[in-house]
């Protein structure tokens, strides 16, 4: 079997099929620099608001049964709070938003135990808080520094940012990950191939193994099937149609990986041709 695998890879190089890897200029390796980083962020950011939770829950305090988010304003004022010393339960329940769902007398009874809190887990709270203000300022100058380095491709970035599922940040990373115009690829197959969101061919020595699908760009696969996933929930849309089609054949995972497929192919059209969506 390696003979004949090797003989297959000596026909493929006489035929001019192997080709090098796509390595993007230097613009582009700076905006994925810059896009990973964020991403990078956003992960902190999710990692500190679970490490917060557990020890709000640790300490008693019941408060994010009764916020939507931990880290919104109103959860984040009575958090400051009670870092600073406050210990009256009323007062605290008094800096929630008024439209906040909770009354203040379950807020008040969510809160009771900061009367006896000890002083380690103000600190705690205090120093978390802290973390979350520095991940917040590096996340909005990375914006900023996003938003300058592509003003000049301003136009692809909002035609993307048109489809369901897809953003302003998912298209600034889009743009970093395949290029303004997708013009290394030239196919929207040779696109969802690199990208690993198509069905794989693994052969040797004639004999198909597996239809897995490839690993490709790990950046765009995890993007793509975040989007797919948000896609499918928009009403009304085409993938929310395919998504209902396939679902009860192919299950939900498998969908949303033609769903992504499909994505892929949309957004080589896009780039490639100019058009909008």
């Amino acid at each position: 079997k390696d003979f004949r695998d090797a003989e297959r890879l000596v026909k493929r190089l006489v035929a001019d099929e192997l080709k090098l890897s796509f390595v993007p200029d230097w613009e582009q390796r700076l905006w994925r620099t810059l896009t990973r980083r964020r991403y990078q962020l956003t992960r902190a950011r999710v990692q500190l608001q679970n490490q917060l939770e557990a020890l709000l829950e640790e300490a008693h305090l019941k408060l994010s049964s009764l916020v939507s988010d931990l880290l919104g304003v109103s959860a984040r004022r009575m958090l400051q709070a009670i870092a600073d010393g406050e210990t009256n339960p009323e007062a605290l329940a008094g800096l929630a938003d008024r439209r906040l769902r909770a009354t203040p007398a379950q807020l008040s009874d969510a809160l009771g135990a900061c009367t006896e809190l000890h002083a380690v887990y103000r600190r705690l709270i205090k120093m978390m808080l802290g973390e979350l203000k520095v991940i917040e300022e590096h996340t909005a100058e990375l914006n900023q520094e996003l938003a300058t380095l592509l003003r000049p491709h301003q136009d692809a970035v909002e035609r993307l940012a048109e489809v369901p599922g897809l953003g302003v940040d998912s298209a600034q990373q889009i743009l970093a990950e395949v290029g303004t115009n997708a013009a290394v690829f030239a196919s929207d197959k040779n696109l969802c191939s690199w990208v690993g969101v198509c069905p794989g061919d693994e052969e040797s020595a004639g004999e198909s193994s597996s239809h897995r699908s490839p690993q490709g760009n790990r950046q765009m696969r995890r993007l793509l099937n975040q989007a797919a996933n948000a896609a499918v929930k928009t009403k009304g849309s085409i993938f929310e149609i395919v998504y209902r089609r396939l679902v009860q054949r192919l299950g939900h995972n498998q969908t949303i990986g033609a769903v992504a497929h499909r994505l892929c192919r949309l957004i080589w059209l896009m780039l490639r041709k100019g058009v909008r969506y």
